[in-house]
């Protein structure tokens, strides 16, 4: 019996290039596709697939959400988790969501494939990238080395999440009610401690370690 798939990503190129990879295997049926979250939460209430390939960065609601909502419905559903990144607290976050594999979207048709494969023979297949990512906070956590953003300060933080939203140093500066020099002392802090070189990628950072709310 082929294994019913649901695709859900929100870039039509990409998907249309996944749905071209899924139709030339034999055992596996692509039974619908999904531009974001609701509409994922929607569709597979109604076909009912083996699998969902999720997006994890789709509009109106995420991946790691739908995942969560359909796994409390559907707990005998496999979700495979699709990102741009292999990121600790992302990979992190959809496992604790409840899916059963995680797959970056860099790799390659045939890592695609066994990754679906293994998932629906009932085994958690981690993509090469994200056990790494894995291995590694293990690693760390038990030489009892902090992780980049727990090296950071409380202020640090704070300071961290309004620069991630658009904020000036003197703004911040009022608002924590310190002086604009101090706020470039510890935006300086923070991107050596974190090896980062612009604004843009403090957001960037700070956006995907969940430390601010953009």
């Amino acid at each position: 019996m082929a294994i019913r798939i649901l695709l859900a990503d929100d870039h039509k190129i990409l998907r249309e290039a996944l749905k071209g990879i899924l139709e030339r295997e034999h055992d596996i049926a692509l039974v619908g596709e999904a531009n974001d979250g609701a509409e994922t939460i929607k569709l597979t209430r109604e076909v009912h697939p083996d699998i969902v390939l999720m997006d994890i960065g789709m509009p109106v609601m995420g991946g790691i959400e739908a995942a969560r909502t359909l796994l409390a419905e559907q707990p005998e559903l496999k979700v495979i988790a699709l990102s741009t990144y292999s990121d600790r607290r992302i990979v992190l976050q959809m496992l604790d969501a409840g899916a059963r594999g995680y797959i970056v979207k860099s790799a390659g048709r045939d890592e695609l494939l066994r990754g679906i494969r293994a998932v629906s023979h009932g085994r958690i297949y981690l993509c090469p990238d994200a056990s790494a990512v894995l291995v590694d906070s293990v690693r760390a956590r038990s030489l009892g080395e902090p992780f980049a953003s727990e090296r950071l300060g409380k202020r640090e933080r704070e300071v961290l999440q309004l620069l991630a939203e658009g904020h000036t140093s003197p703004t911040i500066g009022k608002k924590l009610h310190i002086a604009t020099s101090t706020v470039e002392v510890h935006r300086r802090n923070i991107m050596r401690k974190l090896e980062l070189h612009s604004i843009a990628e403090l957001t960037k950072y700070a956006i995907r370690n969940g430390l601010t709310s953009s």
